[in-house]
């Protein structure tokens, strides 16, 4: 059995973790609840003797000696791999790279990954990375990372082997939809996430896309509205709001996002158990979207922070949700910080959309399902039309001919090779017409 000390000690050592909220505490606004800190709960006892003798048989019997700091720093890891595949334990430099991927640079493949079941699977490629570039897609599993099985391997593990030098590379195994595992080479790059991109789709009709949720996203979805109508040169007719394939990220960013596009009412809420984890966020008055009608494009891929922004926007009847169910992520992670540059990102809370539905583990449902298609344009034969013929007559009111020859093939456009943006835009073009007639 353990002695008596090495017991007691152990216990002190677990009574003043318990404690490490209040220097969080100590920075923010808002207090915790004192029974999450006052430690009054008895301390299981035996399960602290258990694990304290499960610690000096490991040391005393592994076939290498293991010091304390390593055996308690697993342990510590393996209680938060346990909670939930969000919660986890962040070392300083896991810490750092945290940080960065929410300022938006970072090093690394640019792929948001989630744990289930065991594997390693993609949540969703970040656009213009080498994950994206490579035609890595949402759902993907990876089963080997240079060879080496990630079954059972911690989320924070995986994501370790992923990150490296930039120029350095790296063989991910996949399998997608159940198929045969197939390698992917890919290099390593610094990856710097612009996490807004705009342009008209044609004369009257705006494209925004967010890629992921960064902090200062809310501000750059403001300046791509003001673009969209300078460059239409007035009001908008339609919007596409594209959260594909969008990992989520800053919650604060997200209601940001969806402020835009709404004059009033709530934007999401969340419920934990903590005092700190009761936040309810509500509209402004101004709409930086000035009310154009809106389709907002989500799919597996949109996760979190994404289905804050759809799941308000739907419930609101903002906009047209169109793409495919999302990916199910309803949970917030808070990171508290520890001593020696280390930190918990610890699932605090579950947020609900406005009418109150939690999406956790279910998804936001579009309004309009439409899966994602290739479709190939059929090549025109030689046609002729009335204009074509010679000694035609002139049109009645005097407009000018439209011969066939005159049609020619316009520039490339996004919509073009992208099937579920062609149909929002087609929707917005029915919108307007049903509205001017």
């Amino acid at each position: 059995m353990p002695h008596l000390s090495r017991l007691t000690s152990l216990a002190m050592a677990l009574a003043l973790l318990s404690g490490a909220p209040q220097l969080l505490a100590a920075e923010e606004p808002a207090t915790l609840p004192a029974t999450a800190v006052s430690g009054k709960a008895p301390l299981p006892l035996d399960e602290l003797r258990t694990f304290a003798e499960v610690l000096d048989r490991i040391k005393s019997a592994y076939v290498e000696p293991v010091d304390d700091k390593t055996l308690l720093e697993n342990a510590i890891k393996g209680m938060l791999s346990n909670l939930d595949p969000h919660s986890a334990y962040l070392e300083p430099e896991d810490f750092q790279e945290l940080q960065e991927s929410t300022s938006g640079e970072f090093g690394g493949l640019g792929i948001e990954v989630g744990a289930e079941d065991g594997f390693i699977k993609v949540v969703s490629p970040i656009d213009d990375t080498p994950a994206s570039k490579a035609g890595i897609q949402p759902g993907d599993l990876i089963v080997k990372i240079d060879g080496q099985p990630t079954k059972g391997i911690s989320l924070m593990d995986a994501v370790d082997k992923m990150r490296g030098k930039a120029g350095s590379k790296i063989t991910l195994t996949l399998v997608r939809d159940g198929g045969q595992p197939f390698d992917v080479e890919l290099v390593r790059a610094a990856i710097k996430v612009k996490s807004v991109k705009s342009q008209l789709l044609e004369k009257g009709y705006g494209y925004v896309r967010i890629t992921q949720f960064q902090v200062n996203t809310g501000e750059e979805v403001g300046k791509a509205l003001a673009k969209l109508r300078k460059d239409n040169n007035g009001r908008l007719s339609g919007l596409v709001l594209d959260l594909r394939n969008n990992p989520g990220g800053v919650l604060q960013s997200a209601v940001e996002v969806s402020d835009h596009f709404l004059k009033k009412g709530l934007i999401v809420y969340t419920k934990g158990r903590i005092a700190n984890s009761e936040l309810r966020f509500s509209a402004d008055p101004a709409d930086a979207s000035e009310g154009v009608p809106l389709v907002v494009l989500i799919n597996g891929g949109s996760a979190s922070a994404a289905e804050i922004v759809a799941g308000a926007l739907q419930d609101h009847k903002r906009g047209v949700l169109m793409g495919t169910d999302s990916f199910g992520k309803g949970s917030v992670q808070t990171v508290l910080p520890l001593n020696n540059d280390r930190a918990l990102k610890l699932t605090t809370a579950l947020y609900y959309t406005p009418n109150g539905r939690s999406i956790q583990a279910q998804g936001i449902v579009p309004d309009i399902e439409v899966a994602r298609a290739k479709v190939t344009r059929e090549q025109d034969g030689e046609t002729f039309k009335e204009a074509d013929l010679a000694g035609h007559l002139g049109n009645g009111n005097g407009g000018a001919d439209r011969p066939s020859s005159s049609k020619k093939s316009a520039e490339p456009r996004p919509q073009d090779d992208d099937f579920q943006l062609s149909q929002a835009l087609n929707l917005l073009k029915g919108l307007n017409v049903t509205r001017e007639n």
